[in-house]
């Protein structure tokens, strides 16, 4: 519920978002809300406009297709210890998140040009080096 506050303020600042986009929100954001906070919700539902109950509502669909991640936040451990945070596509297999931490150039400077012992990865989260 808190994410979606804070991405409806972030995109009520940006002023990027259509009104067709900003109603959507803020109707699943009550509708979130609704069994939380009952008595607000229904007042604020009925000043949108809307002509039957909150908790008449279908809820929000969820659709795995559009929250898909594009590009995570790949963590790199050098002996268990966070040396470098990568930005990659999300979707690579491992041995593709292995080249990359392993030509990162702060990898290097870790591993002073020795190669290292064992490579663990974690699909989709991090590498851990062993030196």
């Amino acid at each position: 519920i808190m994410e979606l506050r804070n991405s409806i303020t972030d995109a009520q600042k940006a002023k990027n978002v259509s009104l067709a986009v900003w109603n959507e929100a803020i109707d699943s954001l009550l509708l979130v809300l609704a069994p939380i906070a009952p008595h607000i919700t229904e007042e604020l539902w009925a000043q949108r406009g809307h002509g039957y109950s909150v908790h008449q509502q279908p809820w929000p669909q969820w659709d795995a297709e559009t929250a898909k991640e594009e590009s995570i936040t790949l963590v790199v451990q050098i002996n268990g210890k966070v040396r470098d945070k990568i930005e990659v596509d999300a979707g690579q297999d491992d041995e593709a998140l292995k080249e990359i931490a392993l030509a990162s150039d702060k990898v290097q400077g870790w591993l002073e040009g020795k190669p290292p012992r064992k490579v663990i990865v974690v699909k989709g989260r991090l590498v851990n080096i062993v030196k």
